[in-house]
């Protein structure tokens, strides 16, 4: 009985919490919609298995209390009894489905969990002429149990809540079995024998272990569901953060579960110092993701936005070559253009004595359009020489305003971006050994030398970074399969097919029990 007034405790705190946290949304929750993960019901199946061993950790980690009562048995008097030491063994679980349930619930039905309860049953009784006997007996039950598991998506401070507290078991088997009598005589006595137990306690047994497990794993059960539901939501916090810059993925709108899919709205806000970020012109709508594939993530413009404003802001827009890159950089043909180019500018000095390095002026401006995100931005670039025994010097200085069409993919667990069309117009030029700056040809093999080889090695660097961010993230150990990345006009879509590393849960669980 001390379980299920745990059990009521726990339903009344979370009543409260529910209460005290539940999130307000506005007129048009979409408005500030800026970043949408929709799971599809194959995701779920998928989901679905690895659940078996959130299931397996609830009954291995209920506690069970001891309980304890009496009745009275007609010739001996009243007998007193405690169930003790109730722990579960051999547990496994034949079978598990999954449905969605539109605007309710996420339905999880396990089939046949089977499992042997082992404990300890006490018992004493006063008969007539005063007698007095106590006894242990250890006891086993085989069970064979179907549980049905209704989970509803909320939103709690702001992010995705799971309540399981719907939750049911329903009992095909419970078989007791006594071990010996192994009962400690007060008095000198013929004690009662195991069989004799067995008739008299079997249906006490079973009754009070229904309610015990319908108290102790349907709450423990619970708990994991909202614990995972927190281990997720910290999994996607963490993948949308670097250092001082993070992405609010807060929900904008309730969790939406339809009958093929379920569906999560998020706000998708820049956080960095003091810059401000706001939104409330999202372009999503659930028409623009379809079903056909396991997951889909829809990103607004003005998320990419933002984050670039953050990265310049934060000193991230620079690179840095030197050496054998300098040299493939200039290296593009062997011309008396290109000869004079590199005489006027490096002076003689080798590319190991030299170093380029590339920045943004201005924060860039992105525009998704179909045929890739548009990037556009003024970049300063400086070469300095370092001649043996010879003072530093900046060899060349220019400014660019720069315009490039870029397609992303995602291949072999690295990010893959394309330039597909450039446009660069000189700001600015300076180069000492061409003080009036009247040397055209100068201009115009730098101005092949970026498009040809500049801008790719800019984006081949910022292809490294992103794959190594990312995968420090952990989602280079995830199996996904057939990724593509869509663009239309002030949007972008992700969608995929995967697999869960095998250690995920595993990691959940670690950390939980």
């Amino acid at each position: 009985w001390a379980g299920m007034m745990r059990l009521g405790t726990f339903g009344i705190l979370l009543a409260l919490v529910r209460t005290t946290a539940a999130c307000e949304f506005g007129p048009l929750p979409y408005s500030v919609t800026g970043i949408v993960c929709r799971m599809t019901k194959p995701a779920a199946l998928l989901l679905n298995q690895e659940t078996a061993q959130v299931i397996q950790a609830a009954f291995r980690n209920a506690k069970f209390p001891n309980v304890t009562g009496e009745r009275s048995v007609r010739f001996l008097g009243k007998v007193a009894y405690g169930l003790t030491n109730i722990q579960v063994n051999n547990l496994s679980i034949e079978q598990s489905e999954v449905e969605l349930k539109e605007n309710d619930a996420i339905d999880i039905a396990i089939k046949n969990v089977t499992a042997v309860f082992k404990g300890t049953l006490n018992y004493g009784y006063a008969g007539v002429w005063f007698l007095q006997l106590f006894h242990s007996v250890d006891f086993e039950i085989e069970s064979s149990i179907d549980l049905q598991i209704n989970i509803k998506l909320m939103c709690q401070e702001d992010q995705v809540a799971a309540d399981a507290s719907d939750c049911y078991l329903t009992f095909h088997k419970l078989a007791l079995h006594l071990q010996g009598d192994k009962g400690l005589s007060l008095q000198s006595c013929r004690a009662a024998g195991p069989g004799w137990l067995k008739q008299l306690f079997t249906d006490f047994i079973a009754f009070t272990l229904k309610l015990v497990l319908k108290s102790e794993v349907c709450e423990e059960i619970n708990f994991l569901a909202q614990m995972l539901a927190n281990f997720i939501h910290d999994l996607a916090a963490n993948f949308v953060q670097d250092e001082d810059i993070k992405l609010d993925i807060s929900l904008a709108s309730v969790p939406l579960i339809k009958a093929n899919y379920l569906e999560t709205h998020h706000k998708g806000l820049v956080r960095y110092e003091n810059y401000s970020d706001v939104f409330s012109d999202s372009l999503f709508s659930p028409t623009l993701l379809s079903e056909s594939r396991m997951l889909y993530f829809w990103l607004s413009e003005h998320i990419l936005n933002s984050l670039a404003s953050a990265a310049f802001l934060d000193e991230r827009l620079t690179l840095t070559i030197f050496g054998e890159k300098l040299q493939a950089l200039f290296e593009i043909e062997e011309t008396e253009t290109q000869r004079k180019a590199v005489q006027m500018i490096f002076q003689g000095t080798s590319y190991n004595d030299s170093v380029a390095k590339v920045w943004s002026l201005t924060r860039p401006q992105i525009s998704v359009q179909p045929e890739g995100t548009v990037v556009k931005s003024v970049v300063a670039v400086e070469i300095s020489i370092f001649p043996p025994g010879k003072e530093p010097l900046v060899a060349l200085y220019m400014e660019k305003e720069i315009t490039v069409t870029i397609q992303a993919a995602y291949a072999e667990k690295k990010l893959i971006l394309h330039p597909l069309d450039s446009r660069t117009e000189f700001k600015a030029f300076k180069c000492t050994a061409d003080p009036s700056r009247n040397d055209k040809s100068m201009r115009n093999f730098l101005q092949k030398m970026i498009l040809v080889t500049g801008i790719p090695e800019v984006i081949s660097s910022i292809e490294l970074t992103l794959t190594s961010l990312m995968n420090s993230k952990g989602l280079n150990l995830f199996e996904i399969r057939s990724p593509e990345i869509i663009t239309r006009k002030g949007y972008l879509i992700v969608q995929l097919d995967f697999s869960f590393p095998d250690h995920l849960l595993l990691d959940f669980l670690e950390k939980t029990l």
